[in-house]
């Protein structure tokens, strides 16, 4: 990925910040097909391993486990808050006139190796993990064992276990940093406005000072 300075995130929290708010990552592997993507919902470990592990599961009949195999590179793409930007968002536009419209966009790339975990310890761990971190906000949250368990047991045999060792994490913040405060806070303005709050207040992490 290419990372301006002025865009770079070298905060780790702040990475696993973006990767845990927006989980539905892209799985990008290459096969002997050639290159394939897979949108799954992850849950990060940074316990697991020196750099922390991501954990999902795949459908059985999905053969990305067995097209690539166990101990593949991989790359893991999330994004997070993003959004367009017109350049009439910017007040120094009515003097000079020199502005054109531009994306805003938060995004972390993980790469790692997969992992095939193929055992129903393992897919139920990993299934437990995502449902206790997703069914949290929920007002009485579902459980597994709220399921009849012969039911439960026979889904959990459609699906495969992945993981993604994670080897480096990189990210970028394109939220108008480079702008002067006046143009960047009109832009915020807009947003707000606009009912794009998620993209404001990402903004507003990396306001300039001035």
């Amino acid at each position: 990925m290419y990372i301006p300075a002025a865009f770079a995130v070298p905060e780790l929290d702040e990475l696993h910040r973006i990767v845990r708010e927006h989980p539905l990552g892209t799985l990008v592997t290459h096969g002997a097909d050639g290159l394939d993507a897979n949108h799954l919902p992850f849950e990060l470990d940074t316990d697991a391993g020196p750099h922390g592990v991501l954990l999902a599961h795949v459908a059985r009949a999905n053969d990305v486990w067995q097209r690539v195999g166990d101990g593949a590179q991989v790359l893991v793409v999330f994004r997070g808050a993003q959004g367009y930007v017109s350049p009439n968002w910017y007040p120094s536009k009515a003097l000079t006139h020199r502005h054109v419209p531009t994306w805003n966009y938060e995004a972390v790339h993980v790469h790692g190796r997969l992992r095939v975990r193929d055992d129903g310890t393992s897919v139920r761990r990993i299934v437990a993990r995502l449902t206790r971190r997703h069914e949290a906000r929920e007002p009485r949250p579902w459980k597994m064992g709220d399921a009849p368990a012969e039911y439960l047991d026979a889904l959990l045999k459609m699906i495969i276990g992945i993981e993604v060792e994670i080897e480096r994490i990189e990210g970028k913040r394109k939220l108008s940093q480079n702008r002067e405060p006046g143009d960047f806070a009109g832009v915020v303005r807009a947003l707000c406005d606009s009912g794009q709050e998620e993209l404001a207040r990402a903004m507003e992490r990396v306001a300039p000072r001035g």
